[in-house]
């Protein structure tokens, strides 16, 4: 042996970074194979290499009987049962053999001569090969196992090698690839070679002969990891994204909240002119994200999750932590979405089961009481909402009302009616909902509402007064009107002009 073989052992060790001694102790194992292989080989022996000039000397090692015996005697029984695959019957234990490590505590009881071989052989030089590759292999395995094993939930970039209808390879670094399974791919995304993809890391398995590594592009977490590339303020912890609910391929809603004054978190995501989220939703191939901002309190986060459709109001029960959802009539079907997929999104989002209710069908419901039922003694609320029920929700300790600040606001008038509320900002709901807000301020915004209250009231008795008077005034109402309708479009467009002012007033 030359010095050769020590300078290629340190350059493997340099190119592969795996350690010197690790291969020095796989060329032991390899002289080892090989030197039982040659004929007339001893029972037990051992290889001493010099980790310095690669000599190497191959020692016989002879046991005394009762030594032997003992050591089989344990291996046998640290030997497992085995089952035949095809028969089901349990197989013979073959012979064991006695490892090294086995008889290294008894090493003064054995003797040893040199019985190294003058000459391996070509064979034996081959199985010196293989051995020294295989341990390359499981080494290169081990220290690729080391560096992902704490990586998962981060995202890679890598490039696709291989696609078929089974699974995908994409190739992270040299020698180092990853599987992405069919079941974590998005359905309407192609895989060509060549092409860059980014993913994000679910399994690192150290088992195995095949890649070891399993990537995702279906996994949530690849929508809060590309925001972190793109969003600086998420990545520094200004802007934290709490939630993330995902149907591949098609919508994703997550929910953002601020830790900094000053920093709005959905401003922050969207980026001047939608630039950051349009650069998350290209990578995600066109799938549509829709940006909300956390709420601590369950009704206003529902209601935010349902967007983009319009919510009149929500009932939350927190014991089931279901809401019941209030939406205008034409936002129950933008409420609801795709074969449900706005509703499915926002309740998982939220973690709340979500009922959605368009206002007529509410209103009509008889689950919950008529304005006007006992409010004393019951502890609900005593809020009357829009549609003219009262709130089911439970009232606060000491107070009349719910912990909603459109109801808590209500202790400043003179009326339950929740829509007393409905022109006001929810900064002004704020103030009059907090007890401790300045009078005079307090004093302004009651009685603007009040007054707009009002008004709002008057114009719908004119409106539900007009119908009576077109019903008395019917007959000449037709007469005056059969000249100008031969006229053509002019009585067609006062008409529609008087028919959308009660539908303005209303809303």
């Amino acid at each position: 042996m030359s010095r050769e073989i020590v300078e290629a052992l340190h350059g493997l060790e340099q190119e592969k970074g795996i350690d010197a001694e690790t291969l020095m102790a796989a060329l032991e194992d390899a002289l080892l194979s090989a030197y039982k292989k040659s004929p007339g080989a001893a029972k037990y022996a051992r290889v001493d290499l010099d980790r310095h000039t690669a000599d190497f000397r191959v020692f016989e090692l002879i046991l005394p009987p009762e030594l032997e015996e003992k050591l089989l005697a344990q291996a046998v029984e640290a030997q497992e049962e085995e089952i035949d695959p095809e028969t089901g019957e349990l197989r013979e234990p073959e012979d064991p053999d006695l490892d090294p490590e086995m008889l290294r505590p008894y090493e003064d009881q054995i003797q040893s001569r040199d019985v190294t071989p003058d000459d391996f052989g070509r064979i034996a030089a081959q199985t010196a090969k293989q051995v020294i590759l295989q341990r390359i292999r499981e080494a290169e395995r081990q220290m690729m196992y080391d560096e992902y094993q704490d990586r998962v939930g981060e995202l890679i970039t890598g490039i696709i090698q291989q696609s078929d209808n089974r699974y995908t390879l994409v190739q992270l670094r040299e020698r180092v690839e990853a599987l992405l399974p069919r079941s974590e791919q998005v359905w309407n995304e192609r895989y060509d070679h060549g092409m860059r993809v980014k993913a994000v890391i679910t399994d690192v398995s150290a088992e195995g002969k095949g890649p070891s590594i399993v990537v995702s592009r279906r996994s949530p977490e690849l929508i809060k990891e590309l925001f972190e590339l793109e969003v600086p303020e998420i990545a520094d912890g200004l802007v934290e994204i709490v939630g993330v609910a995902r149907e591949p391929g098609y919508r994703s809603k997550i929910a953002v909240i601020s830790h900094a004054d000053g920093v709005d978190p959905v401003g922050a995501c969207v980026g001047p002119r939608g630039s950051r989220v349009r650069m998350v939703v290209s990578e995600l191939r066109g799938e549509k994200i829709d940006i909300i901002p956390y709420n601590e309190e369950p009704a206003r986060f529902v209601a935010k999750a349902l967007s983009p459709a319009r919510v009149r109001e929500v009932l939350v029960d927190d014991e089931t932590k279901e809401a019941t959802v209030v939406v205008p009539d034409d936002q129950l079907s933008l409420a609801i979405g795709r074969e449900g997929q706005n509703a499915r999104l926002a309740a998982k989002l939220t973690g709340w089961k979500v009922d959605i209710k368009s206002q007529t069908e509410f209103s009509e419901s008889d689950e919950i009481e008529f304005e006007g039922e006992s409010e004393e003694g019951d502890g609900r609320c005593a809020a009357v909402l829009s549609a003219g029920r009262r709130c089911p929700n439970a009232a606060l300790e000491g107070s009349r009302y719910c912990g909603l600040p459109q109801h808590q606001a209500l202790t400043r008038f003179a009326t339950n009616q929740v829509t007393v509320v409905a022109p006001l900002s929810d900064e002004e709901v704020a103030v009059l909902a907090d007890p401790d807000a300045d009078q005079g301020n307090v004093t302004t915004l009651v009685e603007s509402a009040e007054a707009r209250f009002s008004e709002a009231a008057a114009e719908a008795e004119e409106a539900a007064e007009a119908p009576e008077q077109a019903d008395d005034e019917a007959e000449p109402a037709t007469a005056a009107a059969a000249p100008a309708a031969e006229d053509g479009e002019p009585a067609a467009e006062a008409e529609s002009e008087s028919a959308e002012e009660p539908a303005e007033a209303q809303s």
